[in-house]
């Protein structure tokens, strides 16, 4: 355990962004597998949407700093061309 005044306060901060990290972590990872469900299921639209979703919440973690930018390319490319071969 931190004697430091300013560390003890760090590791609160820490703890914190852990949290909603993790959160929005889980969240992408929710929304991906909705989207892999709606496309194997073969509803289409209802697959593309889902996409989108995933998508949207991908590039908003990014502008929050939990994945990088090319992380979050990556996993966006590998989703749509899984989705896409789903529906093919």
């Amino acid at each position: 355990m931190a004697n430091i005044k300013s560390q003890i306060k760090r590791n609160r901060q820490n703890e914190i962004a852990h949290e909603r990290n993790q959160s929005i972590r889980s969240e992408i990872k929710t929304r991906s597998k909705a989207a892999l469900a709606a496309a194997e299921s073969g509803d289409a639209d209802a697959a593309r949407e889902a996409l989108r979703l995933a998508q949207q919440r991908v590039d908003t973690a990014v502008a929050k700093g939990v994945l990088h930018k090319k992380t979050a390319a990556r996993r966006k490319s590998r989703l749509t061309q899984r989705v896409e071969s789903l529906l093919g």
